[in-house]
């Protein structure tokens, strides 16, 4: 939340600029919802709680097994993780792990090849997919 939002001077694309300047400094949390408030204005006060019990809800969501295979395994398939040494990571099989924010297990043949900027597209694409908006989450290559 950014407070204080009566006191700035504001132009016609003000918001879009602080956002991107704030998006800019955290670089990389970029998922993280930006809300700019007045508490001595009252200006978007009830926004701030809705977009935390919604950011709450986001952690303790649950994505069911055939739903997020049939959604992330073609992802996966059409831009598969890049080779390396000459081998070819084949993802088979992907689950989400008990716990309190999202966890996901994707088992693969070889998971020490897979590096993070491919476990930072995984992540996302399940951001986009199934609306994990403020939330971290963790992934996991696990041997098949």
């Amino acid at each position: 939340m950014v407070n204080k939002w009566d006191l700035i001077d504001k132009e016609t694309n003000s918001v879009r600029d602080y956002t991107l300047k704030i998006k800019e400094a955290m670089e990389p949390f970029t998922d993280v919802p930006i809300i700019f408030i007045s508490v001595l204005e009252k200006q978007r006060i009830f926004k701030a709680i809705e977009t935390a019990v919604k950011v709450f809800e986001n952690r303790s969501k649950r994505v069911p097994t055939h739903k997020l295979n049939d959604v992330m395994l073609p992802i996966i398939e059409n831009r598969p993780p890049p080779s390396l040494k000459g081998k070819y990571v084949k993802i088979k099989f992907c689950t989400q792990l008990p716990g309190y924010y999202p966890q996901f297990a994707f088992f693969c043949n070889l998971p020490q090849y897979v590096k993070d900027p491919y476990k930072r597209f995984i992540e996302n694409q399940l951001r986009s997919q199934f609306d994990f908006e403020g939330v971290p989450i963790t992934i996991f290559m696990r041997k098949k």
